[in-house]
């Protein structure tokens, strides 16, 4: 698994915002964001437009909204918050639907509605129109830290592999029966968390001790950022990272017995 291939909010495709270089488009909405956030609340026409702007660049990257708005439930917890502040917030009660709720909470609330909604909006746009490999690349020519850089792409590489292995203790729990159906349960649960922590733990481990057998020096080679393909025709360290990214995503023998007692 590399950091080339597509990650699972990537919408495939080969439109102008597609091919746009990276660098350019996480400028675009750090820049984007930064002016919503500082846009009064009240500014109703001002957040219409940021969203029409938004759809226009959607439509444009051809990434259809049932792609889009399905991602927008990360956003759940701000729109819980938002919803509570009409009636925590001190001001000139009004009337909505029969319900005395307070005039300066409500604009607060869609304050936060509407700039909560459209950043996440801007940003799975983002990563619809850009591979991670990509993105990677661009935080570098930004000039990112490369430690932030590296621990990205560490991130980007093993968490598909981290939630196979969570997948593969599931599967071996229930096997045995295990339903995790009221608070009983919770113990063995916690449990697993531990073991997949000390697993992920040493299979960081293992994974440094072979980068520094290979010549690792504290920084990761920019081909070895893109992906398989740069690897491949450059033969470093990268090469022989993804080789044993491969290795650790084969189960090990016995493993599943050990899953079990997790």
């Amino acid at each position: 698994m590399g950091a080339g291939h597509g990650h699972a909010l990537h919408f495939h495709g080969h439109s102008a915002v597609h091919r746009a270089p990276a660098h350019l488009k996480v400028l675009a909405l750090v820049s984007f964001v930064l002016v919503v956030v500082a846009t009064p609340n009240h500014a109703y026409p001002v957040f219409a437009g940021y969203a029409a702007v938004l759809l226009g660049i959607a439509a444009l990257a051809h990434v259809p909204l049932t792609y889009l708005l399905p991602r927008l439930v990360v956003e759940v917890p701000f729109v819980v918050f938002a919803l509570l502040l009409p009636f925590l917030s001190q001001g000139d009660p009004v009337q909505v639907l029969g319900v005395t709720v307070s005039q300066q909470g409500l604009v607060a609330a869609f304050g936060l509605l509407a700039k909560g909604t459209i950043g996440v909006l801007a940003s799975l746009l983002l990563a619809a129109t850009t591979e991670a490999s990509a993105l990677l690349l661009g935080l570098q020519r930004l000039r990112v830290p490369a430690q932030l850089v590296q621990i990205m792409s560490f991130m980007v590489r093993y968490l598909e592999v981290v939630t196979d292995e969570l997948r593969r203790m599931h599967v071996a729990r229930e096997s045995r029966g295990f339903r995790a159906r009221d608070p009983r349960q919770w113990p063995v649960l916690a449990r697993t968390l531990g073991a997949l922590f000390i697993r992920t733990y040493e299979r960081g481990e293992r994974v440094h001790l072979a980068m520094l057998a290979r010549g690792y020096d504290g920084t990761i080679p920019a081909a070895a950022l893109a992906g398989p393909t740069g690897e491949a025709s450059h033969g470093h360290v990268g090469h022989g990272h993804q080789a044993h990214v491969a290795s650790e995503t084969r189960p090990h023998p016995g493993r599943a017995a050990r899953e079990v007692g997790a």
